[in-house]
């Protein structure tokens, strides 16, 4: 018996414990705006999440400082930063699109989040979705950079995503976003997220073991 199989029997025969808590997903928005419209798309997937039974947690990302590396390894924001992807079993990464791409602060907020704290790593396993703002037209480039750094940190990316094209008119004066196609495609979106979350949740160990990393630990 092959190591899959193996570890495939195990995992059938086993007496392991399904999780029965409200999946856990953190929240990430890439705007220090007043009225910031990927913080409103992100405030706005917080609310469908805990409609659907899901515990929350949104990250404001005011006074994180630039990543330095390890000069402001300390600083309360990284530290709570990286508590709450610790803590996270799925994550929600929107921003709004700048120059064709991410905002820096997106960016900066993903940098801050390693690929390992000591034999931990804070994002592997986790599900991710992603979801972009652009002030234009449409457009899928903020989410397809996301998705290559949601792999990069080693995540498990679903396959919806959304983008909100001319985002200044698809949210009401209270932050709500109007009933649209859009707003019908974000609510898709953290379906298919707690989905994927309640799925993989209990096997990520399972589905994310490298043949590379064994034979470093040996």
């Amino acid at each position: 018996m092959n190591y899959l199989e193996e570890e495939n029997f195990n995992l059938r025969n086993s007496e392991q414990k399904v999780s029965h808590h409200k999946v856990k997903i953190l929240v990430l928005y890439g705007s220090l705006r007043e009225r910031s419209y990927s913080r409103l798309l992100a405030e706005e997937a917080t609310r469908i999440l805990k409609h659907m039974g899901a515990e929350v947690k949104v990250f404001n990302p005011d006074g994180l400082p630039i990543f330095d590396n390890e000069r402001s390894v300390e600083h309360e924001k990284v530290k709570e930063l990286r508590e709450l992807s610790l803590w996270s079993e799925g994550q929600i990464w929107s921003s709004p699109e700048l120059h064709g791409n991410m905002s820096g602060l997106m960016k900066t907020i993903i940098d801050w989040i390693p690929l390992s704290m000591g034999a931990v790593r804070p994002t592997q396993g986790c599900t991710l979705a992603v979801m972009q703002v652009s002030g234009g037209s449409q457009s899928f480039n903020a989410v397809n950079n996301l998705r290559i750094l949601g792999r990069w940190m080693r995540m498990i990316v679903i396959p919806n995503q959304s983008s909100v094209a001319k985002a200044w008119q698809e949210f009401n004066e209270d932050g709500t976003m109007k009933e649209s196609v859009f707003r019908n495609r974000v609510v898709d979106v953290v379906e298919e997220l707690v989905k994927f979350t309640y799925l993989t949740r209990d096997h990520a160990k399972f589905l994310v073991n490298r043949y590379s990393e064994r034979i470093e630990r040996k």
